[in-house]
């Protein structure tokens, strides 16, 4: 069974690259989807794209949910028995402590793909503000996607270039938009060495879930999570949902300030938002959203 690991900080195309390269692959792939909050979003989101996936939410793989994890992957192999197994850590786990409970678990022949983007990583990585996971992120990867290319400046994209191949010189990277790559990726099984695993845990942010009972206006959640991506009940990190609208079945994006909201393609059987972040006002944002 083929393992690949995909990391990358919150909202930086995990998911988007996920959908992407298992839509192309031949082998039998499940998906292995770890979301922080209390319920995920991301499995429903696969199973929309007809990818079969399984949800381990509730906690973090790279430390709280470590045997957990090493359970989820004997049932996949035995229920499933894949060709290959994606896993998407949270965006808060650290990759190290992902690879080594999957040592534990005894898979040994594991690829790292890390998910970079090119808009965000220079200012981040220059602030501190998340410690030495995106130095664990870059040096770990064996192939790394300089991604959202099109939201930044050459001179920004160059400069991110220029720190990984430092960090990295090894990997094989790749310029991407949306996460998408045209070609196939190589087959870096072969060149990728015994790493040596130190565990640097995951940031501890405030989560919140909220499930809605209702039907939601369109416009009024728009205006709520478009309040809540400003600031105005604390620092978002990152926030998903999934929710039934009076226009029909929406999602919504937050990450980076920003909140985007699409048509999502099936009909959503329970309403939730999930929200990281700092310093959240949970008491108003249930108000709000709830």
């Amino acid at each position: 069974m083929q393992t690949t690991v995909v990391c990358g900080l919150l909202g930086s195309g995990k998911t988007t690259f996920i959908k992407n390269f298992v839509k192309n692959r031949t082998e039998k792939t499940v998906v292995l989807v770890n979301d922080f909050g209390a319920t995920g979003i991301d499995g429903e989101i696969f199973s929309a794209s007809s990818i079969e996936s399984v949800e381990l939410p509730s906690g973090c793989v790279c430390c709280t949910l470590k045997v957990d994890l090493i359970t989820t992957i004997e049932r996949i192999i035995c229920q499933f028995a894949p060709e290959h197994l994606v896993i998407e850590p949270s965006g808060v786990a650290s990759p190290s402590g992902v690879l080594e409970a999957l040592e534990s678990a005894g898979i040994k022949a594991v690829s790292v793909v890390g998910i970079i983007d090119a808009v965000e990583f220079v200012e981040l990585f220059d602030s501190g503000m998340y410690g030495s996971f995106f130095e664990d992120q870059v040096s770990l990867a064996d192939v790394i996607l300089v991604n959202k290319t099109d939201l930044a400046s050459e001179e920004t994209i160059a400069e991110t270039i220029d720190r990984i191949e430092s960090m990295n010189p090894r990997a094989v990277l790749f310029r991407t938009k949306n996460a998408a790559i045209r070609e196939p990726l190589p087959d870096v099984s072969a060149i990728a060495r015994r790493r040596s695993v130190g565990h640097h845990g995951h940031f501890h942010f405030n989560t919140m879930t909220i499930k809605p009972q209702r039907i939601g206006d369109l416009a009024v959640l728009t205006s709520g999570l478009g309040h809540l991506a400003q600031g105005k009940y604390g620092t978002v990190v990152r926030a998903k949902a999934l929710v039934r609208t009076d226009q029909g079945p929406y999602r919504f994006d937050i990450v980076n300030g920003k909140m985007d909201y699409v048509p999502f393609e099936k009909d959503i059987e329970d309403s939730r938002i999930v929200i990281i972040g700092e310093g959240l006002d949970e008491e108003r944002i249930r108000r709000r959203l709830g």
